[in-house]
């Protein structure tokens, strides 16, 4: 790539199963589709996404209960969210995609894969959940019963606005200040209403209890071995630690780990050139993924 891209990221709705889904889309050709984590949104890859859309069709979508997307009474959990990523593709007319999930996106992702190998070209995971049961204590704590009581005043208006109060919490959870801090507290924010609170609580309960992550990939990953694999981290993550990354990399034949040195929990965040490029060369370098289901029995049976 040379110079920075200019392209213009259409925000667009489509409406499924009678909810509103929005998603960010840009640019042509083969699809990167890029899943976000907890309270986030699609805003998250907003840096990333013009040089990527220099070479590829890239669809960003707010997943339910999260931005500006529905926030109905239902299922929240990472076979549903998957199910949703699948619709969502099909309405759009794209039948394969290079999937990349950061965090609870990454969990998302790997679902995907699982419940819909024929979709996944590649899969990219960054600092992503479901590799390994250690997790903040921040997230941790919103399955206590309680959490329903107390978030509403971490998301009341005076305290959002207090900029330096939002930042110590958080920096005693260990978030470094910076793009951690500011992606985390704007992840906050974004829970100032009644129906954002209870998808973030049900999502939250559905993958971890107050011991960490009980959700996990790993006795899986060896199916991963016929679909590149791309893992990125940040050696400073304090959200999920990036002893996940490594040891998913040892756990996935032919993956491709990168860690950031100087990023924490959103390394996209942190330095978007370097992982659209990191990215790009990625996808470039490798063939997507043919599935086999010969092949995936066999390893199924062997694995039994």
């Amino acid at each position: 790539m040379t110079g920075r891209p200019k392209h213009r990221i259409a925000v667009e709705e489509v409406v499924l199963h009678g909810n509103r889904v929005s998603f960010r889309r840009a640019g042509t050709g083969p699809a990167i589709v890029l899943i976000h984590g907890i309270t986030g949104s699609s805003r998250t890859w907003e840096e990333v996404i013009p040089p990527l859309a220099e070479r590829h069709t890239v669809i960003a979508p707010d997943l339910l209960g999260h931005g500006e997307s529905a926030k109905p009474r239902g299922d929240y959990s990472l076979g549903a969210y998957a199910s949703g990523m699948r619709d969502l593709l099909i309405a759009l007319g794209i039948d394969k995609a290079t999937v990349v999930g950061h965090s609870l996106g990454g969990g998302v992702a790997m679902q995907f894969a699982y419940q819909f190998p024929e979709r996944v070209e590649r899969l990219a995971l960054v600092s992503s959940g479901g590799l390994g049961q250690e997790v903040n204590l921040l997230l941790r704590a919103a399955t206590l019963p309680a959490a329903e009581y107390v978030l509403p005043l971490l998301c009341a208006e005076p305290f959002r606005n207090a900029g330096a109060s939002v930042a110590r919490l958080l920096g005693r959870a260990g978030l470094r200040p910076g793009r951690d801090l500011e992606e985390t507290a704007r992840g906050f924010a974004s829970l100032g209403d009644m129906e954002a609170r209870q998808a973030f609580v049900h999502t939250v309960r559905g993958i971890m209890d107050i011991s960490g992550q009980r959700v996990s990939a790993r006795d899986r990953l060896y199916l991963a071995a016929a679909v590149p694999t791309l893992l990125v981290w940040g050696e400073h993550d304090r959200m999920i630690p990036v002893s996940h990354g490594r040891e998913a990399h040892q756990a996935m034949p032919g993956s491709r780990c990168i860690v950031y040195e100087d990023a924490g929990h959103f390394p996209h965040c942190t330095n978007p050139w370097r992982f659209a490029t990191d990215l790009l060369d990625f996808v470039e370098d490798t063939s997507p993924a043919v599935v086999d289901e010969n092949e995936v029995r066999a390893l199924m049976r062997r694995d039994g």
